[in-house]
């Protein structure tokens, strides 16, 4: 199994998870989340005062995968998340080592 983390802009939220619903992903998790990369902050006028905003606002979503969906749930993040200018974000591609549900004790991809 691998986790899959990918940081995307904030309005592309909703896009993405219905992508991964539609490809039969069941479970993320989904963080609110600062950085910068590339981009590497901005500056912004407010009230007259200019400021630099060194994080940007990103979302953060993870989802734990098998082995056979990883291209698939890559495919439909990029395709959906990309907007074509800087800051669409990354996506980090992770092993799991073991995966349990507390409630069954049930592991590896039936605890998914």
């Amino acid at each position: 199994m691998k986790l899959v983390s990918a940081i995307i802009k904030p309005f592309k939220l909703d896009d993405v998870r219905e992508a991964l619903s539609e490809i039969g992903i069941q479970g993320i998790t989904v963080t609110e989340v600062k950085g910068f990369g590339r981009q590497k902050g901005h500056t912004e006028l407010y009230r007259g005062a200019e400021y630099v905003v060194d994080f940007l606002p990103k979302v953060k979503l993870e989802a734990a995968v098998d082995d056979a969906m990883v291209d698939q749930v890559i495919e439909a993040i990029t395709s959906v998340a990309n907007t074509g200018k800087i800051g669409d974000g990354k996506i980090f591609v992770a092993p799991l080592e073991q995966v349990i549900r507390i409630r069954t004790g049930e592991t590896g991809p039936d605890a998914v």
